[in-house]
C-alpha cells in the first residue's frame, strides 16, 4: 500500500508519516520498483499503535520505547502520565475557578480587572500579612466575588488573616449566607468551626436564619457557636443548647453569658430558669455540672431563680450548697 492510500485510511497525513520515519518510529517494510514507500499490514498496524499511543499523551520519544523496548515496563509511565493530567486539570480548574469570578464581578474595563485579578492573587498568596491586606482591600473593591472572600476563609489557618477576611465578609454587603452554609456540611471540622464563626459575624435576618439551623447541628462545636451568637442576639432558641452546654462544661461560661443577656426579658428569664433547675433534678447530671448549672442561676433575676437557689443552700452536696448561699448573699446585697 502507498503512502497515499495509508495516509487517506489511517488519517495520519502523509507528512506525519515521513516524520515517523525520519525518526525510526516507522518504517515502510519495501519500496517499489519506482522507488515508492510500500507499506504490508503490519506496517499499518504500527501506524494504529503510534496514534493510540499518542491519544494518551505520550511523547514520540516513549512511544517509540514502548513499541521496540521488550523490557519496557510501562506501569511507571503510566502512573506518571495520571500525576500529569491530574496537574494540568488542577491547573486549568483553578484558571477557570478565576475567571468565572472575574465574569462574575461583571468588569467595566481592564483595570476593573487588573484590580479583581491584584486581590484574588492577594487573597492566595503565602505570606500572611500579604492575605491579610488583600482581605482588608477587598471591602474597598467592591467586585471581589463574594465567592472568593468565603473559599479564602474557610481555609484561612492565620487568626489575624482570618478575622479581617470575617470582617470583610461582614462588610462586603453580598449575600454569602447560602454559602457559608455549604461550609458547615464540610467532613472537616476546621472548616465547619470557620463557617459558623463567620456567620456569627454576620448582621442580617439571613445569618439569624442560618444559625437557628445551625442549632441541630450534628457537630457540638457548631451548635455552641451557634446558640452563644443567637443568645447574644437575644434569640430565645438558643436556651436548650445554651443550658447542654453549660452541662457539658463546653464553653460554659460564654453560654451563661448569653444566658444573662437572654435573661434581660422577665419571660425568658423564667423559661431559662425553669429548664436550669430542671437539669438540676435530673438523675443524670453529675456534681460538676450541677454546680455550673447553680452558678448560672446568679445571672437570672426572677422568683423561680432565687427560689431554686434557696432550695439549692441546703443541697446534700456541699459544693453545691456553698455556691447557692454565696449566690444568695449576693442577690440581697443588689437588692438593697
Amino acid at each position: 500500500m502507498l503512502i497515499g492510500e495509508v495516509a487517506r485510511r489511517s488519517g495520519v497525513s502523509a507528512r506525519m508519516l515521513r516524520h515517523y520515519e525520519s525518526l525510526g518510529l516507522l518504517r515502510p517494510s519495501g519500496r517499489t520498483g519506482s522507488g515508492y514507500r510500500e507499506y504490508s499490514g503490519a506496517d499499518i498496524r504500527r501506524i494504529f499503535h503510534i496514534e493510540s499511543l499518542r491519544s494518551l499523551g505520550l511523547s514520540l520519544r516513549e512511544i517509540g520505547r514502548a513499541l521496540d523496548d521488550p523490557g519496557f515496563a510501562p506501569s511507571t509511565l503510566v502512573d506518571d502520565l495520571v500525576r500529569q493530567t491530574r496537574e494540568r486539570i488542577a491547573a486549568e480548574t483553578e484558571l477557570l475557578t478565576r475567571l468565572r469570578r472575574i465574569e462574575a464581578a461583571e468588569p467595566a474595563g481592564w483595570e476593573d480587572v487588573l484590580q479583581v485579578v491584584a486581590v484574588l492573587r492577594g487573597l492566595g498568596a503565602e505570606s500572611a500579612a500579604a492575605r491579610q491586606r488583600a482581605a482588608l482591600a477587598s471591602v474597598d473593591e467592591a467586585l471581589v466575588p463574594v465567592e472568593a472572600l468565603v473559599e479564602a476563609v474557610l481555609s484561612e489557618t492565620d487568626t489575624n488573616v482570618a478575622g479581617a477576611l470575617r470582617w470583610a465578609l461582614a462588610h462586603s454587603g453580598h449575600d454569602s449566607g447560602a454559602l457559608l452554609a455549604e461550609g458547615l456540611g464540610s467532613p472537616v471540622a476546621a472548616v465547619r468551626e470557620r463557617a459558623v464563626r463567620c456567620l456569627a459575624g454576620m448582621p442580617g435576618a439571613e445569618a439569624g436564619a442560618r444559625l437557628r439551623d445551625a442549632l441541630g447541628h450534628p457537630d457540638p462545636a457548631v451548635r455552641s457557636q451557634a446558640a452563644v451568637a443567637l443568645g447574644t442576639r437575644g434569640e430565645a432558641a438558643a436556651v436548650p443548647v445554651l443550658v447542654d452546654m453549660i452541662v457539658a462544661g463546653r464553653n460554659d461560661t460564654d453560654a451563661a453569658d448569653a444566658l444573662s443577656v437572654l435573661a434581660g426579658d422577665p419571660a425568658t428569664a423564667e423559661r431559662i430558669s425553669a429548664r436550669l433547675v430542671g437539669r438540676l433534678a435530673h438523675d443524670t447530671t453529675g456534681a460538676p455540672a450541677r454546680v455550673r448549672l447553680t452558678q448560672a442561676l446568679a445571672d437570672i433575676p426572677g422568683p423561680t431563680a432565687s427560689d431554686a437557689l434557696v432550695e439549692l443552700s441546703a443541697d446534700r452536696d456541699r459544693a453545691v450548697s456553698v455556691t447557692a448561699t454565696y449566690l444568695l448573699r449576693l442577690r440581697d446585697a443588689d437588692t438593697r
